[in-house]
Parts: structure tokens; sequence; C-alpha cells
């Protein structure tokens, strides 16, 4: 198993902007009627050599892929002409930048990101799997009580036009805080790879963050943070997604039978997560700190692991409510969604598994 980088810096909102527009100006030659088309994934096994690169973060909702490299998982269920190559990422907007760009083929992404290439792209990505839900919650300082409380405050996530990004501006403009992409308004916003975000907190130079796991839990124990919001109260039944699957519709037509066996490891990954947490969560720490070069204590990875619900479902409905309120909030322009998923392959092996299918 090959890996084409370390840990990956997270670029400023300005230059995503730009490398998105060489992208979209270099995909301008695509007809969008063609483009948006549901793929078919056509192409049968080939023997020729090929590549899969895969893109991922070292978070811990993220769990599926990072169980499915370490554990091998993947690697068992790819054919033996197929090399996986991984990449890792701290933000979507990196990691979808090297998906439209033609760096990776494959990448596990946060729903904005994902709704952002769809759009951006013309089309040309698809969402095949869920993988993670919840394990995202804004942690402020002791001090802070209230919604109130935080007017006036500087408050990190991990990038402009991210998940946790739309989640906290949208709970900001619910209590009536109202934000800009500058980092004006009620609130100040700040994006920052988290990493950082832990220092900056620890240090009283930013007031709160909203971000994913592990660093919640750090932010927790190693902060002297509290959790003033867990997103799952804001969704029906406490379930939204953290973590998807999506694949460029140039792999996925062309290597149909690599992108099933990719599938086929990310079934696998969440079932042993759900039958062996404990050699799961070994795994998960393994390739942490292996990106990061830094060792998460186990419990502070059973802690993680405590509120995330591993799934392969996308939890459809809920990725659309994002669409809506990233459009609301002006970081995102309108986008008809239909033919983002791509789930036939997912629900062939549920279905062969016995396990229960998704919807788009």
């Amino acid at each position: 198993m090959a890996r084409l980088s370390r840990y990956k810096p997270v670029v400023s909102p300005l230059a995503l902007i730009a490398a998105f527009a060489l992208i979209v100006a270099a995909c301008g030659s695509s007809s969008s009627s063609s483009s948006k088309k549901p793929t078919t994934g056509s192409a049968g096994p080939s023997t020729e050599p090929v590549t899969l690169r895969l893109g991922y973060f070292p978070n811990v909702t993220h769990a599926s892929a990072l169980v499915g490299v370490e554990g091998g998982i993947f690697k068992k269920n790819l054919a033996k002409n197929v090399t996986l190559a991984t990449q890792t990422f701290n933000a979507g907007g990196d990691a979808i930048t090297a998906l439209l760009s033609g760096a990776i083929d494959a990448t596990y992404v946060g729903p904005s990101p994902a709704i952002n290439a769809f759009q951006k792209s013309d089309g040309k990505i698809r969402i095949i799997s869920g993988a993670a839900s919840g394990g995202a919650y804004f942690v402020v300082k002791p001090a802070i009580k209230s919604a109130a409380d935080v007017k006036g405050k500087k408050i990190a996530d991990p990038q402009l036009g991210a998940t946790q990004d739309v989640a906290l501006r949208s709970w900001l403009r619910s209590k009536g805080l109202n934000t800009n992409t500058s980092g004006g308004g009620d609130v100040t916003i700040l994006p920052q790879d988290d990493a950082q975000t832990l220092q900056t907190f620890k240090s009283g130079d930013i007031d709160g963050a909203w971000v994913p796991e592990p660093w919640a839990t750090r932010l927790v124990k190693e902060g002297g943070g509290k959790i003033l919001v867990d997103e799952k109260a804001l969704w029906p039944n406490g379930q939204y997604p953290t973590t998807n699957l999506i694949v460029s519709t140039d792999f996925l037509d062309a290597h149909a039978d690599v992108v099933k066996q990719l599938l086929e490891g990310q079934v696998a990954a969440n079932d042993l997560i759900r039958s062996n947490p404990t050699q799961a969560q070994k795994y998960l720490g393994d390739g942490i700190e292996k990106i990061t070069e830094k060792a998460l204590a186990p419990d502070l990875i059973a802690a993680s692991f405590k509120d995330l619900l591993f799934t392969n479902d996308p939890i459809a409905s809920a990725l659309r409510k994002s669409a809506q309120e990233a459009e609301s909030l002006g970081l995102l322009k309108s986008v008809d969604l239909k033919g983002i998923y791509e789930l036939k392959p997912l629900n062939a092996i549920l279905k062969t598994k016995g396990q229960t299918e998704v919807k788009s």
C-alpha cells in the first residue's frame, strides 16, 4: 500500500476559490446535460494494473477509512491488479480540490464539501456510501453558559464552507447571531487546522470551536472546555452525515469493479467497528499516529467513539438540509442535487450480506 503524502495543511479560502475556478474552467467543455446523468459503471473487470488513490482525514469520524487501511481490510477486498495509494487531508476543501484536479480518485469527506464538489464539477462526483454519523460538537470555555454568551467571541472551525462551518453558522443564526465569511458579525469565526485549534483554545486565543472527534474530546480533556452543543441534538433521530465516501465519475465509469471492491472494504470495515470496537480503535489509533506522528491515548479514542454511529447509510435527507442551510448562509449557490448519489453497488453488497439497503 502506497501513501501519496503525509498530513496536509489547510489552505486559505481564497486559495480554494482560485483552485476551484481553475478546475471549473478546465471542465468547461463538458456538457451539463450529459455529466449529470447517473453513471452506470458499465466497465467490466480488468486484469490491467490499476491504482486506486483514496483520501481521508486523521479524525475519529473517518474511522471507516483508518480501520480499512490499517487493518488491511481494503487491501484484502481489492483484486491483485489493484494498488491502493492513500493521501490524507485536514479539511474537506483540500480533499475536494485534490479529487477535482485528478490527484485522487475517491475520498472520505463531509456532506458540505461533497455538495460543493458536485456543484463545482457540474456533477462529476458521486456519493457511493455513508461512513459515519455524529461526532461533532461545539466546545467552549466554561464561562460561556448560553448562546448569548457567544456574542463577541472568537470561535474556530476546520474550514470556511466545511461541514462544521455550516453547522456552526446555522446554529448561531438560529440564536439570532449573525456572521459573515470574512470573519465579521456578532461572532468572529476563524478557520483553523484542528491541531492549531487545540493550541489556540488552550492559550485562550479563541473561546470555542465546532469540531469533529477526537478534537472535541481533546478540547474538553486537555483544554478544560465543555460541550455547549452536541450536533446530533439538532437533527431528527440524532442522525446526520459526518462522513461520506465519494468517487469521481471518471473513475467509477472506468473501474466500476474496483469501486465495488472498495465498497466491500468499506462495509467490512464498519462491520469490524461494530463487532470488535477494541480492535478497530487500535487500528484507528495506529493510523492517526502514523499520519500525525502523535499518539492518541486509548481512553481518548474510546471516549470519541461513544457517540458516533458508523453506518453505510449516507443519510440523504440530512445532506439535502445541509445544502439548503449552506445556500441560505451564502456559502453555496443554488444547486440541483439530482444524481449526486449512486447507491446501487452498495445496496447490492448490503443485500448479499443480509443488511438493510439504504436510500438516496
